[in-house]
């Protein structure tokens, strides 16, 4: 999907003129962080949840995506994160035209590199590339590779797929989010050289027992 010239002024706009978000967990310069966090976003709970008005990219009719990225996010190994660590930064159109395929909505990609991408330390162009890298380093499990009709998995099975479909991943460098008992997203936990790696406080699972990927 590409974007014409006016649409992408305007979303350049609307994010410069948004209000800032609340402060960091602490502060820091781009750049001085301890790992990053790659979160995969399961899209039929996304859209499950929210209006398909509001993510026509995503959830209009007739689309069918299945795991898409999120973030890859700077951490701190000790607990937190750092949260727009520069204003006034942009993101190439081409850059956004790339990505697309990736993250399939223009505006989360705005807002990604906002409140994530600015604490990297990297150049939007660089940044972008490391979340196509990091997403390219997690393989999805064949079984969960897109939405199928009738799929019900505990989130723990969801969990030990992920770990089996990646040698060298462990369960303390992976995470499950849920949201009203559903598997909403993976998480997992890669150094800067997008090793996995075991992740800080604070990155754990939010699942219970009974939750499901459906």
């Amino acid at each position: 999907m590409r974007i014409s010239a006016s649409a992408f002024s305007l979303f350049l706009v609307a994010i410069t003129l948004t209000p800032g978000a609340a402060s960091a967990q602490r502060k820091a310069e781009p750049g001085a962080f301890d790992y990053y966090v790659l979160s995969l976003s399961w899209s039929p709970a996304y859209c499950a949840r929210e209006s398909r008005a509001a993510d026509t990219e995503q959830c209009a009719t007739g689309k069918r995506f299945g795991w898409v990225v999120h973030g890859l996010w700077p951490q701190f190994a000790g607990g937190g994160y750092p949260r727009s660590c520069a204003s006034g930064r942009t993101v190439p159109k081409a850059v956004v035209d790339d990505m697309i395929g990736t993250m399939p909505d223009v505006g989360l990609i705005l807002h990604e590199w906002k409140t994530h991408g600015t604490c990297s330390g990297l150049p939007a162009t660089d940044y972008f590339a490391k979340v196509r890298a990091a997403s390219g380093k997690v393989k999805v499990p064949a079984a969960l590779s897109a939405p199928k009709d009738g799929l019900s998995m505990p989130a723990d099975q969801v969990e030990s797929q992920f770990v089996e479909a990646n040698p060298g991943l462990k369960p303390d460098m992976i995470a499950l989010v849920c949201q009203r008992r559903q598997v909403s997203e993976v998480r997992v936990c890669l150094d800067k050289d997008l090793t996995p790696r075991a992740c800080g406080k604070g990155v754990a699972d939010r699942c219970g027992k009974t939750a499901v990927l459906k």
